[in-house]
């Protein structure tokens, strides 16, 4: 005989049901915006990181390489990780310019493009974040209060999977419907520009600029052109899917277990103490696993030949990173990815939970 699976009163009170729609998505953008703003440097050390070893050049003022002094001959130092020129076994003024990691990448766009270039692309964070965790976060909690009432009287074995399945279908919806601002916020961030009075282009424009080159007088090189805006979906997709699912795999019962120690009713501190030390831990060991699938969606969201751009697969792209660099090129700027998502993840969800824990208790009173 199967024993039915209840709800205690800790997880009852997560969940929170009598919250409208408009309320969780209130919440989830509130903790969104405080995330993109905080989190927003890692996550363009990651970008520069990985766009430099898709070939991205960063070397200022050498362009394409240094001079050899015997024949005059300039050789391209582009492809050169080493940034050391190949004729001469000289340093160029290219080794001062290539990314050598996290710090790196920190104290080099300071120095030569001003702090605030730190923060390029918070107005596509933000213009992301929001309606994207707005999207997520509320579908994810409806789907789960769906899939563990439906799984506790029917099939109990299953409800340890309801928030892989939950946190699937939630952040595949989210991906989809806000997935250009995504593609603006890469290009934003990867592409560099020295010149600090000079006004960087926004979202729209980087958008425009995505489709303008395949703009032309007939219906379908328009369609194409508009096509581009979700060049590389697949591989957000096959890389947040399976990041979500084994986040919240992590998340769900990490968070439980801990608040299970902090006595029969939690509190507003409990519940940000424990959504925010399982947030850390599962938003980590989701950004490490799915690494080369954020390689690759780097690699397909800043390339420039339409042509190119069209005809590339996810499949493809990363057969391309392993011949160019092998295992360490699929794990490329790890370290800003999983300095970035193990902050954000504690602070949208525990900063959810949160606010959603005051929304619940201010009805009651």
């Amino acid at each position: 005989m199967v024993k039915e699976v209840k709800l205690d009163s800790k997880e009852k009170s997560m969940r929170n049901e009598d919250l409208g729609v408009g309320e969780r998505a209130l919440s989830a953008a509130g903790a969104a915006f405080l995330s993109a703003i905080i989190v927003n440097p890692f996550d363009v050390a990651k970008t520069r990181l990985q766009a430099q070893a898709a070939g991205v050049p960063y070397q200022g003022l050498c362009h394409l390489g240094c001079i050899d002094a015997n024949t005059t001959m300039i050789h391209d130092l582009r492809n050169h990780p080493s940034g050391v020129c190949r004729v001469t076994g000289s340093d160029s003024l290219c080794s001062d310019h290539r990314y050598r990691g996290t710090i790196d990448v920190f104290y080099k766009i300071v120095r030569q493009e001003g702090f605030s270039r730190l923060w390029r692309g918070t107005n596509a964070s933000l213009a992301l974040a929001i309606p994207t965790v707005g999207i997520y976060m509320p579908c994810y909690d409806y789907f789960r209060n769906l899939l563990e009432d439906f799984t506790t009287g029917k099939a109990p074995r299953v409800t340890p999977y309801v928030p892989l399945v939950a946190g699937t279908i939630a952040r595949s919806l989210a991906c989809i419907s806000c997935y250009p601002i995504e593609l603006a916020r890469t290009r934003m961030q990867a592409f560099k520009e020295t010149q600090r009075d000079v006004k960087l282009p926004g979202v729209w424009k980087t958008l425009v600029e995505v489709v303008n080159p395949v703009k032309g007088p007939n219906n379908l090189q328009n369609l194409q052109g508009y096509r581009l805006l979700w060049t590389g979906l697949g591989a957000q997709l096959a890389r947040d899917v399976p990041f979500s699912a084994i986040c919240w795999s992590i998340l769900e019962p990490s968070r439980r277990k801990i608040l299970s120690f902090m006595g029969e009713e939690p509190k507003a501190t409990s519940i940000l103490g424990a959504n925010f030390a399982g947030g850390f831990v599962a938003g980590a060991v989701a950004a490490a696993a799915t690494c080369p699938l954020d390689v690759a969606k780097t690699r397909r969201q800043i390339e420039k030949d339409p042509d190119r751009a069209l005809r590339m697969t996810t499949r493809q792209t990363l057969r391309e990173i392993w011949r160019d660099g092998g295992i360490r090129g699929l794990f490329t700027g790890i370290g800003p990815r999983v300095g970035r998502a193990g902050p954000s993840v504690a602070i949208v969800v525990s900063f959810y939970e949160v606010v959603k824990y005051s929304l619940h208790h201010l009805h009651h009173s």
